[in-house]
């Protein structure tokens, strides 16, 4: 005889479990309404962008950009919700021209009813260009309200004609106070306390890196490791835990901003700012051979001839980094940077070069003084080459002050070498050579 069959739920709860799926932390501490979203006060707060859209009942199409779990999409989720406007979610990642064409059918079905459409796209910046034409007819006539989610800078990711008919929010990395808002709230939701210390528990804070969803989910790691009444400190926490990888990648903005952040702090004579930043690419995975050679290009650039040993330096640590690998490699381009921060500073030979180019191109192929041009033929010599021309090395003091630039051109200063490092000799010895050709015009 057949038993009869328990009901699946029956099964459940005679085995002392809960049937619904498990959660995850951040799942279930996902905001209900925007006032609880954490680090974007400069959007959500009292004179916030979008509480003044909200306050007039109108919104208009959006771009929101910044790092991962910064909450872009809750924040979508939650403008829908406040708008009553339909909540569409698609993921550029997954979705083609086809998948577009549906959202955007079912869009104006919708519409004719007299409901509209928030259609959230994630990721939006992977659309090529003809994708994001795509969407300016339905964003231009209403279909659909566009909230686009990026991580990467919009302005060179996103084509020109979208950004013109969406305003773009950024999105803040969460503070340190942000992130222990969530603990605490975290803590609220379970019942009890993180198995850290105070010291443990500020790591923690630096492990999620500003990202609310990896800061919940290590808060999850942690409760899920620690035994009965054990307590963490941080040393025990970083090896339980690992360490999350620094938010860095090599094509994108973070590898731009950092090298972006190491140049300006050399350029700024800061060589602590400058070590930390170093730290953090070579932290990250940045190819040491990468730095070594904006480290050159530091030297040609912000300290050229005010200190002409710092290029030398700059090679050299590029050459002892390919020779020796890594790490010991590492420890030449350290002294790099240090030498180039501290290093006198002068962009005078960049800029002179600049503005050489710049006359160069606009007065076009003029011909030298036939005085500094060889004559190697006898017509050359009767159309007037090299006559008049003084070699220098027979004059006083090797200088014999004559007029090197086309006859149409006339004289021009480009280098202007400031009284700093060792462009404080160059300069005395121009000073010098011009009040010379001063006196030989005169």
């Amino acid at each position: 005889m057949n038993a009869k069959r328990m009901p699946s739920s029956n099964l459940f709860a005679a085995a002392g479990l809960d049937h619904d799926a498990p959660r995850p932390l951040a799942d279930k501490l996902r905001p209900h309404r925007l006032a609880e979203v954490v680090g974007q006060d400069h959007i959500l707060g009292p004179d916030g962008a979008l509480t003044r859209m909200l306050e007039t009942r109108t919104l208009g199409s959006l771009v929101f950009w910044g790092p991962p779990g910064t909450g872009k999409t809750t924040v979508a989720r939650l403008l829908a919700d406040a708008t009553e406007l339909h909540f569409e979610q698609i993921s550029a990642v997954f979705s083609g021209v086809a998948d577009l064409k549906k959202v955007f059918d079912a869009a104006r079905a919708r519409r004719e009813t007299g409901k509209g459409t928030l259609l959230f796209v994630d990721e939006v910046h992977r659309f090529n260009r003809a994708q994001q034409d795509s969407f300016l007819p339905v964003m231009e006539d209403g279909t659909v309200v566009l909230v686009g989610a990026t991580t990467e800078n919009p302005s060179f990711e996103l084509n020109a004609a979208l950004l013109s008919r969406a305003r773009v929010l950024v999105f803040h990395s969460l503070t340190t106070e942000a992130i222990e808002k969530l603990f605490a709230r975290a803590e609220a939701i379970e019942g009890k306390s993180l198995p850290v210390d105070d010291e443990a528990r500020a790591v923690l804070v630096r492990m999620a890196d500003g990202d609310g969803r990896a800061a919940l989910t290590l808060a999850e790691e942690a409760w899920r490791a620690a035994r009965a009444s054990e307590v963490f400190n941080a040393v025990e926490l970083q090896e339980i835990l690992q360490r999350r990888a620094p938010i860095y990648d090599k094509s994108a903005d973070g590898h731009y901003n950092l090298i972006s952040a190491l140049h300006k702090s050399v350029r700024g004579s800061d060589p602590d700012a400058s070590l930390y930043y170093l730290a953090r690419m070579l932290d990250a995975g940045e190819d040491p051979l990468y730095i070594a050679r904006r480290v050159v290009r530091m030297a040609i650039e912000d300290i050229g001839l005010a200190d002409p040993q710092a290029l030398v330096i700059a090679n050299a640590a590029k050459d002892a980094y390919d020779f020796l690998g890594s790490p010991e490699g590492e420890l030449a381009i350290a002294e790099a940077v240090i030498y180039v921060a501290t290093a006198p500073k002068s962009n005078a030979a960049y800029t002179a070069f600049g503005a050489a180019k710049r006359v160069a191109k606009e007065h076009g192929s003029l011909l030298p003084p036939k005085h500094i041009l060889n004559a190697p033929t006898r017509l050359m010599k009767d159309e007037g080459y090299a006559a008049g021309y003084e070699y220098d090395h027979d004059a006083e003091e090797a200088f014999s002050g004559q007029d090197y630039f086309p006859n149409e051109l006339g004289r021009q200063t480009f280098y202007d070498p400031p009284e700093r490092g060792f462009e404080r000799d160059i300069r005395k010895r121009l000073d010098y050579w011009a009040q010379r050709r001063k006196e030989r015009n005169s």
